[in-house]
């Protein structure tokens, strides 16, 4: 069976070394939405929401807590990289491939 492609969701700092949190996870969650990316709906759902060819993980912690990063799991190629461009373009994050380091910011 094939490896699930995996990346990490992150916000570049202005400033180098600063922190740049994505939001609280109440917030992302929300972010996601419009791309039509959420939880379940079930009370543990969450740390895990569900979209377009993608699954998006969330550290384990209450819903405002910042979260500076998150992991998002790519289900189906085909699908995913249209949502994940415009959603990185539309939010200006960025993603990181934490197997060779290769960045993806909004313009790629």
């Amino acid at each position: 069976m094939a490896k699930t492609r995996q990346l990490v969701l992150y916000r570049t700092p202005a400033t180098p070394g600063a922190a740049a949190p994505l939001g609280t996870r109440r917030e992302v969650i929300k972010t996601l939405a419009p791309f039509n990316t959420a939880p379940d709906g079930s009370p543990e759902s969450e740390t895990v929401a569900y979209g377009p060819g993608v699954m998006v993980q969330f550290p384990y912690g209450d819903p405002d807590d910042e979260l500076n990063q998150v992991l998002v799991a790519i289900t189906e190629e085909e699908i995913a990289w249209s949502v994940l461009r415009r959603l990185c373009r539309e939010t200006g994050w960025s993603m990181m491939d934490p197997d060779t380091g290769r960045v993806f910011s909004a313009n790629d």
